[in-house]
């Protein structure tokens, strides 16, 4: 079966693998859709996405690849002029880099990301509110249940708080190292473990990443 990753890293960022490699990489993991998405703020953005559109080459020898960024501790009232700049230099994907309770994100990130209808993805968002869960359905913003150790504690609030307002899931792996990478058996070990059911992890695996991504 397909797998869809919309959370990766390459060496544009702080990634192992340069962005050949990590697409076959994923090929061989039984994917057909992947999503580079470097962690960029306003400093680097224009450098990291300008590079990163020339990716879409490689679609034509292996997969669908979506050129994209991680917006990551960015003031929030900055993230919307930074996801602005990264559509405008090419940045067909954007995932902004939630309130994981590992890292001291600044509060009121989730919030300013869910929002904004131009965020495709919150990334392991913590302990998000109820309210911005419901902002998140509201405005189209998928919340992200993450393979990533560390950010994968509060998977299981995070899909609590989807579920009672019927935001959108997805499942994805925020690769760094090749091992990362995960297949379709990982991906639903991941689903499972935090609480989805059969029906809402293949909800989040094989028919939200295609039907949001299919207009690009």
């Amino acid at each position: 079966m397909s797998r869809a990753d919309l959370h990766t890293h390459t060496v544009y960022s702080d990634g192992e693998l340069i962005p050949a490699e990590l697409v076959r990489r994923a090929m061989y993991k039984g994917h057909d859709l992947i999503a580079i998405t470097d962690h960029v703020d306003m400093t680097n953005v224009e450098w990291v996405v300008t590079n990163m559109v020339k990716a879409i080459d490689l679609c034509e020898d292996y997969i669908k690849v979506l050129p994209g960024v991680e917006i990551t501790h960015v003031p929030p009232r900055q993230i919307d002029k930074v996801a602005k700049m990264a559509r405008k230099f090419g940045a067909e994907w954007i995932v902004v880099h939630g309130e994981t309770v590992t890292e001291p994100v600044m509060p009121g990130t989730n919030r300013a990301s869910v929002e904004n209808p131009e965020i495709d993805i919150l990334a392991h968002p913590g302990f998000i509110t109820l309210e911005e869960a419901q902002l998140a359905k509201d405005n189209d913003v998928i919340l992200e249940v993450t393979g990533r150790a560390g950010h994968n504690i509060t998977n299981g609030h995070v899909v609590n708080m989807a579920r009672e307002v019927g935001a959108m899931m997805v499942i994805d792996s925020d690769t760094h190292q090749p091992e990362n990478l995960m297949n379709e058996e990982e991906a639903m070990i991941v689903a499972l473990g935090a609480g989805l059911t059969k029906e809402e992890a293949d909800k989040a695996l094989h028919v939200t990443p295609y039907e949001m991504t299919k207009k690009l």
